[in-house]
């Protein structure tokens, strides 16, 4: 606090809340996709050095996102290695997996898991509530979790463009696009989302 004040007067606590962060995608106010996005990790191999691993990773990452995602060698890198007992130098075990960075950001190295068909009914809820109360109809809400089946959750952030690209298989895309163009859909389907709407 003491140390904040040096810049500020005025210092904003937040709470800490420990688990993985979970996105759930809201589009026309129904969920579309649920994902769990973990930070960038590394496994040893008993011969590489911890940098040559993070390296090889963020080539491999770089590579199947189309240079979208890497994990840069950089302070805050570093700062996580070392708050797991290691440095880059330093050789890890066969077989021994650390983080390397302590959010999951996509682009800095993190990976995205979907889990839409497990996620518990009650984070469904607060994401469509959340969706309702900003009156957004297209957007992200991101929680922190402490499982996908799990009903407890603590509200991080709502993000009003969520790279739908990023949810395969989902329908993302599809829905988004209804949403746009409704007479698109077929009779069918536009029924049923007319009757879903009065049943909310």
């Amino acid at each position: 606090m003491e140390a904040a004040k040096a810049y500020c007067d005025t210092v904003l606590i937040e709470e800490m809340v420990e688990g993985e962060d979970l996105r759930l995608i809201v589009i026309n106010y129904r969920l579309i996709a649920a994902a769990v996005r973990r930070p960038a990790h590394i496994i040893g191999d008993g011969r590489s050095s911890i940098e040559q691993l993070i390296s090889s990773q963020s080539e491999r990452r770089s590579a199947a996102t189309g240079g979208e995602s890497s994990i840069p060698l950089d302070a805050e890198t570093e700062r996580t290695v070392r708050s797991a007992g290691y440095t880059f130098a330093d050789v890890l075990e066969d077989g021994k997996e650390i983080r390397v960075r302590r959010t999951a950001n996509l682009h800095t190295g993190g990976t995205i898991h979907d889990v839409t068909d497990i996620v518990h009914p009650k984070l469904v809820d607060a994401a469509i509530s959340a969706a309702r109360a900003i009156n957004i109809p297209v957007v992200g809400i991101d929680l922190m979790i402490k499982s996908p089946q799990n009903p407890e959750y603590a509200f991080i952030e709502a993000n009003e463009r969520p790279g739908l690209a990023n949810h395969e298989p989902q329908p993302t895309a599809e829905r988004f696009v209804d949403l746009l163009f409704p007479l698109s859909m077929p009779a069918g389907a536009r029924v049923s989302a007319r009757e879903a709407q009065k049943n909310e």
